[in-house]
């Protein structure tokens, strides 16, 4: 190809790019994503913890503290009103407390049969018995042999109001952080707080 027919192609090239950026939907960027039309229409807003939470045994408070925490920081914010009932509230906040899992919870217990004993020179091997027959040894330890595997990301995720359950509905907007709803600060709520101010903007600048 001649260097005319280089230039040409190059040209055509870049036409057609600039073509397809001009298609509605096709030059949406990251910081044109809004969101749903009832999120910025709300008013009301309950907060409620995770029903599939369940309770840390180190913190079993953890949740109802993130709860109380993000309450404040709404009422700070002041778009919103908290209420108690997702029923009666226009938005809907679920929350949960990550947690982080303890060495000792992720390290075997060397005291049970087919483990290693750093204390020892071997491996101990199967089940130790006595002369009588009997397992030999300390019992079991359950709490610490069934370990739940939770998520150690804060979670925070917004739903539509006005329903018994809001979370069967669709997500209007979902954040995982780590620490994200550390006590007084909350920096979970700034990040939706930013969102929402971002969508409202968009929101208006689409208004003729």
């Amino acid at each position: 190809m001649s260097v005319r027919g280089v230039t040409l192609f190059a040209r055509g090239l870049v036409l057609a790019i600039l073509a397809l950026q001009n298609i509605p939907g096709l030059a949406k960027t990251k910081q044109e994503k809004t969101l749903p039309e009832y999120v910025l229409a709300a008013k009301s807003v309950a907060v409620m913890i995770d029903p599939t939470a369940g309770m840390d045994a180190d913190d079993p408070r953890a949740n109802d503290v993130a709860r109380k925490d993000v309450e404040a920081a709404l009422v700070k914010w002041g778009r919103f009103e908290p209420v108690v009932h997702p029923e009666y509230a226009d938005i809907v906040i679920v929350i949960r407390k990550g947690r982080v899992q303890t060495q000792d919870a992720a390290m075997p217990d060397p005291r049970q049969p087919g483990t290693m004993n750093p204390n020892d020179n071997g491996i101990r091997m199967g089940t130790q018995r006595g002369v009588d027959g009997t397992q030999a040894g300390s019992p079991q330890r359950p709490q610490q042999q069934e370990i739940e595997m939770a998520p150690q990301e804060d979670s925070f995720v917004v739903y539509q109001g006005w329903k018994a359950n809001p979370a069967s509905g669709p997500v209007a907007w979902r954040k995982d952080q780590r620490d994200g709803l550390h006590s007084h600060d909350v920096p979970i709520v700034d990040e939706f707080r930013k969102a929402v101010d971002a969508a409202q903007k968009a929101a208006e600048a689409k208004k003729p």
